[in-house]
């Protein structure tokens, strides 16, 4: 898996519902179709981009194809994100140092 296969993968958003739908829990191929209203080649596309990135794994059960995700791609985003959360978060802290100084509240607005 390349960092550029697995960010390729999560830029679609049918994808990323796919990714979204598959942390709930391992599901046929059948159920992801349903659940995000794609035709069964199309979404079949969008997960052989996802097990080629490595986010997802599949097994055969009988006649289904029942596809999970995988953790380590995702650990790895993390761990990539980790330091731009850092950011984030500073400024989240800041912003509330400041409302607090003032007396307002987000929901003051």
């Amino acid at each position: 898996m390349s960092d550029a296969a697995l960010w390729t993968a999560l830029a679609d958003p049918h994808r990323r519902a796919i990714v979204a739908l598959l942390l709930e829990r391992p599901r046929p191929v059948g159920e992801i179709v349903e659940a995000c209203g794609l035709s069964q080649p199309s979404t079949s596309k969008h997960l052989k981009v996802l097990r080629e990135a490595g986010l997802v794994r599949v097994r055969q059960d009988a006649q289904r194809r029942v596809y999970a995700l995988d953790p380590a791609p995702i650990a790895a985003l993390d761990a990539w994100l980790a330091p731009y959360r850092r950011l984030w978060n500073s400024s989240l802290d800041a912003l509330g140092r400041r409302l607090d100084a003032t007396g307002e509240t987000p929901d003051d607005t």
